[in-house]
Protein backbone atom coordinates (compact mmCIF):
# COMPACT_ATOMS: atom_id res chain seq x y z
CA UNK A 1 0.00 0.00 0.00
CA UNK A 2 1.15 3.43 -0.69
CA UNK A 3 2.89 4.99 2.24
CA UNK A 4 0.38 8.48 1.69
CA UNK A 5 -2.75 5.78 1.95
CA UNK A 6 -1.83 4.48 4.86
CA UNK A 7 -1.11 7.98 6.12
CA UNK A 8 -4.76 9.06 5.79
CA UNK A 9 -6.50 5.39 6.70
CA UNK A 10 -4.56 6.09 10.26
CA UNK A 11 -5.47 9.49 10.66
CA UNK A 12 -9.75 8.87 9.37
CA UNK A 13 -9.63 6.20 12.29
CA UNK A 14 -8.10 8.09 14.39
CA UNK A 15 -10.88 11.21 13.64
CA UNK A 16 -13.29 8.32 14.10
CA UNK A 17 -12.15 7.48 17.71
CA UNK A 18 -11.96 11.37 18.69
CA UNK A 19 -15.37 11.73 17.07
CA UNK A 20 -16.95 9.15 19.78
CA UNK A 21 -14.54 10.80 22.40
CA UNK A 22 -16.10 14.19 21.63
CA UNK A 23 -19.56 13.08 22.06
CA UNK A 24 -18.68 11.78 25.31
CA UNK A 25 -17.51 14.71 26.53
CA UNK A 26 -20.04 16.90 25.69
CA UNK A 27 -22.85 14.89 26.92
CA UNK A 28 -21.05 14.77 30.52
CA UNK A 29 -20.14 18.08 30.11
CA UNK A 30 -23.63 19.15 29.34
CA UNK A 31 -25.27 17.23 31.97
CA UNK A 32 -22.84 18.59 34.64
CA UNK A 33 -24.12 22.35 33.95
CA UNK A 34 -25.23 23.56 36.79
CA UNK A 35 -29.25 24.46 37.06
CA UNK A 36 -32.78 22.84 36.07
CA UNK A 37 -33.37 22.43 32.30
CA UNK A 38 -36.95 22.09 33.94
CA UNK A 39 -36.96 25.60 35.24
CA UNK A 40 -35.39 27.07 32.64
CA UNK A 41 -37.94 26.04 30.02
CA UNK A 42 -41.47 25.60 32.06
CA UNK A 43 -40.67 28.66 34.83
CA UNK A 44 -40.69 28.47 38.39
CA UNK A 45 -44.49 28.07 38.60
CA UNK A 46 -44.93 25.12 36.62
CA UNK A 47 -42.46 23.33 39.11
CA UNK A 48 -45.14 23.65 41.92
CA UNK A 49 -47.21 20.87 39.83
CA UNK A 50 -45.52 17.54 40.03
CA UNK A 51 -47.40 16.03 37.41
CA UNK A 52 -46.41 18.21 34.98
CA UNK A 53 -42.67 18.30 35.81
CA UNK A 54 -42.85 14.41 35.68
CA UNK A 55 -44.34 14.63 32.11
CA UNK A 56 -41.83 17.16 30.83
CA UNK A 57 -39.26 14.76 31.93
CA UNK A 58 -40.55 12.17 30.29
CA UNK A 59 -41.21 13.79 27.02
CA UNK A 60 -37.81 14.87 27.02
CA UNK A 61 -36.16 11.47 28.35
CA UNK A 62 -34.42 13.43 31.87
CA UNK A 63 -36.44 10.88 33.62
CA UNK A 64 -33.76 8.07 32.65
CA UNK A 65 -30.33 7.08 34.51
CA UNK A 66 -27.31 9.30 32.49
CA UNK A 67 -25.69 6.34 31.28
CA UNK A 68 -29.34 5.49 29.50
CA UNK A 69 -29.75 8.87 28.31
CA UNK A 70 -26.36 8.40 26.44
CA UNK A 71 -26.83 5.66 24.76
CA UNK A 72 -30.24 7.17 23.55
CA UNK A 73 -28.17 10.26 22.18
CA UNK A 74 -25.64 7.63 20.62
CA UNK A 75 -28.36 6.13 18.77
CA UNK A 76 -29.83 9.16 17.51
CA UNK A 77 -26.43 10.32 16.07
CA UNK A 78 -26.08 7.18 14.83
CA UNK A 79 -29.31 7.11 12.90
CA UNK A 80 -28.63 11.23 12.47
CA UNK A 81 -30.83 12.69 14.90
CA UNK A 82 -29.72 15.06 17.20
CA UNK A 83 -32.97 15.68 19.35
CA UNK A 84 -35.47 18.25 19.54
CA UNK A 85 -34.31 21.38 20.71
CA UNK A 86 -36.46 23.07 23.59
CA UNK A 87 -36.70 26.86 22.64
CA UNK A 88 -37.82 26.17 19.25
CA UNK A 89 -39.79 22.62 19.39
CA UNK A 90 -37.75 21.76 16.43
CA UNK A 91 -35.18 19.13 15.73
CA UNK A 92 -31.80 20.27 16.35
CA UNK A 93 -30.54 19.13 13.29
CA UNK A 94 -32.97 21.10 10.85
CA UNK A 95 -32.26 24.62 13.17
CA UNK A 96 -27.99 23.80 12.95
CA UNK A 97 -28.91 23.31 8.68
CA UNK A 98 -30.02 26.81 9.41
CA UNK A 99 -27.64 28.24 11.25
CA UNK A 100 -24.51 26.60 10.82
CA UNK A 101 -24.15 27.97 6.84
CA UNK A 102 -24.08 31.82 8.25
CA UNK A 103 -21.28 31.18 10.81
CA UNK A 104 -19.42 28.95 7.93
CA UNK A 105 -19.55 32.02 5.91
CA UNK A 106 -18.58 34.53 8.21
CA UNK A 107 -15.37 32.74 9.00
CA UNK A 108 -14.47 31.16 5.94
CA UNK A 109 -14.30 35.16 4.56
CA UNK A 110 -12.09 36.02 7.81
CA UNK A 111 -9.86 32.92 7.04
CA UNK A 112 -9.19 33.95 3.54
CA UNK A 113 -8.74 37.38 4.14
CA UNK A 114 -6.51 36.34 7.29
CA UNK A 115 -4.58 33.98 5.12
CA UNK A 116 -3.73 36.62 2.38
CA UNK A 117 -2.93 39.54 4.31
CA UNK A 118 -1.52 37.38 7.33
CA UNK A 119 0.77 35.28 4.73
CA UNK A 120 1.60 37.80 2.74
CA UNK A 121 2.76 40.48 5.45
CA UNK A 122 4.74 37.86 7.45
CA UNK A 123 6.68 37.44 4.01
CA UNK A 124 7.61 41.09 3.40
CA UNK A 125 8.21 41.20 7.17
CA UNK A 126 10.98 38.66 7.01
CA UNK A 127 12.67 39.61 3.91
CA UNK A 128 12.70 43.08 4.87
CA UNK A 129 14.16 42.36 8.47
CA UNK A 130 14.61 44.90 10.69
CA UNK A 131 13.62 47.96 8.67
CA UNK A 132 10.61 50.50 8.70
CA UNK A 133 8.43 47.85 7.19
CA UNK A 134 9.02 45.41 8.95
CA UNK A 135 8.96 47.29 12.58
CA UNK A 136 5.64 48.59 11.69
CA UNK A 137 4.08 45.13 10.76
CA UNK A 138 5.17 43.75 13.85
CA UNK A 139 3.68 46.55 15.77
CA UNK A 140 -0.01 46.29 13.50
CA UNK A 141 0.48 42.07 14.51
CA UNK A 142 1.14 43.02 17.82
CA UNK A 143 -2.33 45.04 17.65
CA UNK A 144 -4.21 42.83 15.93
CA UNK A 145 -3.44 40.06 18.73
CA UNK A 146 -3.47 41.94 21.41
CA UNK A 147 -7.39 44.44 20.83
CA UNK A 148 -10.16 42.62 22.24
CA UNK A 149 -12.45 41.56 19.09
CA UNK A 150 -15.82 42.46 20.79
CA UNK A 151 -14.41 46.06 21.34
CA UNK A 152 -13.40 46.23 17.55
CA UNK A 153 -16.97 44.77 16.72
CA UNK A 154 -18.53 47.69 18.76
CA UNK A 155 -15.73 50.42 17.70
CA UNK A 156 -16.59 48.93 13.63
CA UNK A 157 -20.43 48.98 14.32
CA UNK A 158 -20.01 52.37 15.89
CA UNK A 159 -18.02 54.12 13.17
CA UNK A 160 -18.28 52.91 9.81
CA UNK A 161 -22.11 52.19 10.28
CA UNK A 162 -23.76 54.75 12.68
CA UNK A 163 -21.48 57.53 12.23
CA UNK A 164 -20.06 57.27 8.37
CA UNK A 165 -22.67 55.24 7.11
CA UNK A 166 -20.28 53.39 4.87
CA UNK A 167 -21.55 49.61 5.57
CA UNK A 168 -24.34 48.17 5.85
CA UNK A 169 -26.08 47.20 9.50
CA UNK A 170 -26.44 44.47 10.89
CA UNK A 171 -28.16 40.91 9.71
CA UNK A 172 -26.75 39.32 5.79
CA UNK A 173 -28.64 41.16 3.76
CA UNK A 174 -31.12 43.85 2.92
CA UNK A 175 -34.48 43.71 4.32
CA UNK A 176 -35.91 44.54 1.40
CA UNK A 177 -34.36 42.35 -0.62
CA UNK A 178 -34.66 39.22 0.93
CA UNK A 179 -32.79 35.61 1.10
CA UNK A 180 -31.43 34.48 -2.39
CA UNK A 181 -33.06 30.92 -3.03
CA UNK A 182 -31.65 28.43 -0.25
CA UNK A 183 -28.94 26.26 -2.33
CA UNK A 184 -25.65 25.62 -0.23
CA UNK A 185 -26.49 28.33 2.73
CA UNK A 186 -24.36 30.52 2.37
CA UNK A 187 -26.10 34.08 1.00
CA UNK A 188 -23.35 34.86 -1.18
CA UNK A 189 -23.32 31.50 -3.37
CA UNK A 190 -27.11 31.14 -3.33
CA UNK A 191 -26.91 34.56 -5.16
CA UNK A 192 -24.54 33.91 -7.55
CA UNK A 193 -26.36 30.55 -8.50
CA UNK A 194 -29.31 32.42 -8.67
CA UNK A 195 -27.79 35.05 -10.89
CA UNK A 196 -28.93 37.72 -8.31
CA UNK A 197 -26.11 40.12 -8.51
CA UNK A 198 -28.31 42.96 -5.97
CA UNK A 199 -28.55 40.08 -3.44
CA UNK A 200 -24.96 39.36 -3.89
CA UNK A 201 -23.56 42.59 -3.47
CA UNK A 202 -25.67 43.62 -0.40
CA UNK A 203 -24.43 40.03 1.14
CA UNK A 204 -20.76 40.98 -0.07
CA UNK A 205 -21.35 44.29 1.54
CA UNK A 206 -22.75 43.18 4.99
CA UNK A 207 -20.25 39.99 5.45
CA UNK A 208 -17.10 43.06 5.11
CA UNK A 209 -16.98 44.38 8.58
CA UNK A 210 -18.03 41.44 10.95
CA UNK A 211 -15.20 39.17 8.67
CA UNK A 212 -12.41 41.97 9.18
CA UNK A 213 -13.30 42.22 12.61
CA UNK A 214 -12.83 38.61 13.27
CA UNK A 215 -10.04 38.69 11.04
CA UNK A 216 -7.60 41.22 12.80
CA UNK A 217 -6.32 39.00 15.55
CA UNK A 218 -5.84 35.55 12.99
CA UNK A 219 -3.92 38.63 10.82
CA UNK A 220 -1.93 39.84 13.74
CA UNK A 221 -1.13 35.82 14.55
CA UNK A 222 -0.25 34.28 11.35
CA UNK A 223 2.11 37.47 10.68
CA UNK A 224 4.08 36.54 13.14
CA UNK A 225 4.40 33.08 12.86
CA UNK A 226 5.02 33.39 9.02
CA UNK A 227 7.81 35.96 9.54
CA UNK A 228 9.22 33.41 12.23
CA UNK A 229 8.84 30.54 10.08
CA UNK A 230 10.02 32.14 6.94
CA UNK A 231 13.54 33.76 8.72
CA UNK A 232 13.79 30.53 10.06
CA UNK A 233 13.94 28.79 6.23
CA UNK A 234 16.08 31.49 4.45
CA UNK A 235 19.19 30.97 6.93
CA UNK A 236 19.38 27.09 5.92
CA UNK A 237 22.22 25.93 3.70
CA UNK A 238 19.80 24.71 0.77
CA UNK A 239 18.53 28.57 0.58
CA UNK A 240 21.98 29.50 0.48
CA UNK A 241 22.72 27.18 -1.63
CA UNK A 242 20.12 28.45 -4.12
CA UNK A 243 21.28 31.72 -4.08
CA UNK A 244 25.09 30.89 -4.65
CA UNK A 245 23.41 29.26 -8.10
CA UNK A 246 21.96 32.87 -9.31
CA UNK A 247 18.49 31.32 -9.05
CA UNK A 248 15.99 33.85 -9.30
CA UNK A 249 14.32 35.04 -5.98
CA UNK A 250 11.01 34.28 -6.82
CA UNK A 251 11.83 30.96 -7.80
CA UNK A 252 13.97 30.81 -4.15
CA UNK A 253 11.10 32.02 -2.51
CA UNK A 254 7.73 30.42 -3.95
CA UNK A 255 9.90 26.49 -4.36
CA UNK A 256 12.16 26.43 -1.58
CA UNK A 257 11.34 28.71 1.08
CA UNK A 258 7.37 29.22 1.25
CA UNK A 259 6.91 25.23 0.91
CA UNK A 260 9.29 24.40 3.72
CA UNK A 261 7.58 27.08 6.09
CA UNK A 262 4.00 26.03 4.97
CA UNK A 263 4.15 23.37 7.62
CA UNK A 264 3.72 25.74 10.79
CA UNK A 265 1.53 27.99 8.68
CA UNK A 266 -0.26 25.60 7.71
CA UNK A 267 -0.94 24.06 11.95
CA UNK A 268 -1.65 27.59 12.61
CA UNK A 269 -4.56 28.68 10.01
CA UNK A 270 -5.99 25.41 10.81
CA UNK A 271 -6.46 25.99 14.46
CA UNK A 272 -7.14 29.36 14.08
CA UNK A 273 -10.45 28.37 11.43
CA UNK A 274 -11.52 26.09 14.25
CA UNK A 275 -11.33 29.26 16.66
CA UNK A 276 -13.20 31.58 14.46
CA UNK A 277 -16.10 28.78 14.15
CA UNK A 278 -16.31 29.11 18.04
CA UNK A 279 -15.78 32.57 18.90
CA UNK A 280 -18.15 34.55 16.61
CA UNK A 281 -20.84 34.71 19.37
CA UNK A 282 -20.14 38.15 20.52
CA UNK A 283 -19.89 39.48 16.93
CA UNK A 284 -22.86 37.75 15.58
CA UNK A 285 -24.86 39.37 18.66
CA UNK A 286 -22.93 42.71 17.90
CA UNK A 287 -23.57 42.43 13.78
CA UNK A 288 -27.38 40.79 14.20
CA UNK A 289 -25.57 37.92 12.17
CA UNK A 290 -28.25 34.66 12.17
CA UNK A 291 -25.19 32.09 13.10
CA UNK A 292 -24.68 28.82 15.38
CA UNK A 293 -23.21 31.74 17.90
CA UNK A 294 -26.28 33.19 18.81
CA UNK A 295 -27.88 30.02 18.52
CA UNK A 296 -25.72 28.73 21.33
CA UNK A 297 -26.08 31.69 23.39
CA UNK A 298 -29.65 30.99 23.56
CA UNK A 299 -29.57 27.33 23.95
CA UNK A 300 -27.18 27.69 26.77
CA UNK A 301 -29.05 30.83 28.59
CA UNK A 302 -32.26 28.66 28.24
CA UNK A 303 -30.50 25.38 29.49
CA UNK A 304 -32.05 23.36 26.27
CA UNK A 305 -29.73 20.59 26.74
CA UNK A 306 -30.03 18.86 22.85
CA UNK A 307 -29.14 22.05 21.24
CA UNK A 308 -26.33 22.73 23.15
CA UNK A 309 -24.65 19.35 22.73
CA UNK A 310 -26.06 19.70 18.86
CA UNK A 311 -23.81 22.68 19.07
CA UNK A 312 -21.08 21.01 20.52
CA UNK A 313 -20.60 18.05 18.21
CA UNK A 314 -20.50 20.21 14.95
CA UNK A 315 -17.90 22.34 16.91
CA UNK A 316 -15.92 19.12 17.63
CA UNK A 317 -16.58 17.92 14.15
CA UNK A 318 -15.22 20.90 12.77
CA UNK A 319 -11.89 20.94 14.31
CA UNK A 320 -11.32 17.27 13.47
CA UNK A 321 -12.12 17.79 9.65
CA UNK A 322 -10.01 20.81 10.15
CA UNK A 323 -7.20 19.05 11.84
CA UNK A 324 -7.52 16.13 9.31
CA UNK A 325 -7.48 18.23 6.16
CA UNK A 326 -4.19 19.90 8.08
CA UNK A 327 -2.75 16.22 8.37
CA UNK A 328 -3.20 15.90 4.44
CA UNK A 329 -1.53 18.79 3.49
CA UNK A 330 1.48 17.54 6.15
CA UNK A 331 1.90 14.64 4.28
CA UNK A 332 1.94 15.97 0.60
CA UNK A 333 4.28 18.86 1.68
CA UNK A 334 6.51 17.40 3.91
CA UNK A 335 6.92 13.40 2.36
CA UNK A 336 9.16 12.68 5.73
CA UNK A 337 5.55 13.18 8.09
CA UNK A 338 3.84 10.33 5.59
CA UNK A 339 6.76 7.80 5.62
CA UNK A 340 7.28 7.96 9.51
Amino acid sequence: MHPLARFLIRRILLAVLMAWGITLVTFVLTNLVPGDPVAANLGQRALGDPAIVAQWRAEHGLDKPLWQQYLLHLQGLVQGDLGMSQQSHRPVSQDLAEFVPATLELAGAAILVSLVLGVGFGVVAALRRDRLSDHALRVLSLIGISVPTFWLALLAFYVFFYRLQLTPGSGRVDVALGLAPPVTGLQTVDALLAGRWDIFASAAGHLVTPALVLALYTIGLLTRFTRSAVLEVLGQDYVRAARAKGLPGRTILFRYVLRSALVPIITVAGLAFGSLLSGTVLVEAIFAWPGVGQYAYKSATTLDLPAVMGVGLVVGIVYLVINLIVDVLYGVIDPRVRLQ
